[in-house]
């Protein structure tokens, strides 16, 4: 590759694997203003009503049957909302997605894929919410598929060089009537933060019955809906969620210094010690 083919392509070998710019919305314009806090109404100085949030139900369930994660989506995106976040769901089991490393499967054998489509949803958003159901302690199958789909589109980049997840924010719901929410929860966030997702303290939220068979979280008289560790949590890893995503937003993504694909590809080594010189 010349040097000229390289700069057009952002220094990545691959012009395909470049994304649509329109897709990376920046923070808001330079004079912009954080909001004033007065006395009347200390809270007008939290709203996000330029921040959009998908959150991607993995349950087995397809649509219309009850889903318990559903509910423990509810109640973040009711916050939210209530905050002027633009809202959006995602339940995958309604969606045919193949299976694969790819960004495009049916490139590579598979007659329909939607995760291309879904994949516009997920950049289109500043925050991203994977919940699921606890199986043998473990993540649901659609869970782990999801995120392979999101691990496919990896090699993708933003108009800076970064990966391309790189300026967004992640967090997790977990819902079960077994052990597992943690695990579930360490599973995922690796998962965000590896792909480029920043994760914001205390990011995951959950609810498990007793052990053993019994009610799950919707289910008359399990205490989900209104135990009050799981509330917590659930507003705690929301509020987080958007102040961290305001943070980019207004930075106008994450730092574009020594963490640029391009750049690397390009020879700058960013003050790593080259071997060939020691």
């Amino acid at each position: 590759m010349t040097d000229e083919e390289q700069s057009a392509t952002n220094g990545y070998p691959c012009e395909k694997l470049r994304l649509d710019p329109s897709l990376f919305r920046g923070g808001l314009p330079p004079d912009a203003k954080e909001p004033a806090v007065t006395a009347a109404n200390p809270d007008d100085a939290y709203r996000f009503d330029d921040l959009t949030a998908v959150f991607i139900n993995c349950t087995l369930k397809p649509s219309p049957q009850l889903s318990h994660t559903q509910g423990l989506i509810d109640k973040s995106a009711e916050i939210m909302m209530s905050r002027g976040v633009t809202t959006s769901e995602i339940r995958a089991v309604d969606h045919d997605i193949a299976p694969g490393v790819y960004p495009d499967m049916t490139e590579h054998g598979f007659a329909t894929d939607e995760w291309p489509a879904l994949y516009e949803r997920v950049m289109a958003a500043d925050i991203l919410v994977l919940a699921g159901p606890i199986w043998l302690g473990d993540n649901s199958s659609v869970t782990k598929h999801v995120i392979e789909r999101l691990y496919s589109c990896s090699g993708l980049l933003n108009p800076e060089g970064q990966y391309a997840y790189y300026g967004r924010v992640g967090g997790c719901l977990i819902t079960g009537n077994e052990d597992g929410v943690k695990h579930c929860a360490m599973n995922i966030l690796y998962s965000l933060q590896h792909l480029g997702y920043t994760i914001p303290p205390q990011a995951d939220a959950g609810w498990i019955g007793p052990a053993g068979p019994g009610p799950s979280y919707l289910d008359p008289g399990s205490g989900g809906p209104e135990n009050d560790f799981t509330n917590r949590n659930t507003t705690f890893m929301t509020w987080n969620l958007m102040h961290l995503a305001a943070m980019l937003k207004r930075a106008k993504g994450f730092p574009a210094h020594g963490n640029q694909r391009s750049e690397w590809d390009a020879g700058c080594r960013f003050d790593a010690p080259n071997p060939d010189y020691r």
